[in-house]
């Protein structure tokens, strides 16, 4: 095994993330449907407005997304099918969850990570700066699923 070491937190090796995910597999609509047959349109909800990391990063049993998000930038309300651990590298995230008649929401910043248990739907908003984190699971990216739901979409 072979020893990785860079940073994350400057500005070398992001460029946009591709839009061409509507038609992931493992993106599914809040009733289970393709994300492709939703009445949302993923190239116009995400825009420029995040960015995917080119630096190797040669970790084969830690299963990884680093991501980069623009100032104010919420992701849709979601849900996966597993945990999920999120550490912020840079910047804050605000995370909103639990269900509509009684959300609540927390401030997670550079140093921290939270946890969202398989199932929880929420919200993530980019604070003043943008925010560097990396996403986490206990299992192999290929068994994630993610479950978006109708709130913070473009629609088409």
């Amino acid at each position: 095994m072979s020893i990785s070491l860079d940073s994350l937190v400057d500005a070398d090796g992001w460029i946009p993330m591709p839009l061409d995910q509507q038609n992931n597999p493992s993106y599914l609509w809040e009733d289970g449907r393709p994300l492709s047959d939703a009445p949302v349109d993923f190239a116009a909800t995400f825009g420029e407005s995040m960015w995917v990391t080119t630096k190797p990063i040669d970790l084969p049993v830690f299963n990884r997304n680093p991501l980069r998000v623009v100032p104010g930038f919420m992701v849709p309300r979601h849900s996966h099918n597993i945990d999920e651990t999120v550490l912020i590298l840079k910047g804050e995230y605000l995370i909103e969850f639990g269900g509509p008649e009684k959300p609540e929401s927390v401030r997670v910043g550079a140093g921290s990570f939270f946890t969202s248990r398989a199932g929880t739907p929420y919200t993530m908003t980019a604070g003043p700066e943008g925010v560097t984190y990396i996403e986490t699971w206990g299992v192999p990216v290929s068994k994630l699923k993610t479950f978006w739901c109708d709130y913070g979409w473009v629609h088409r």
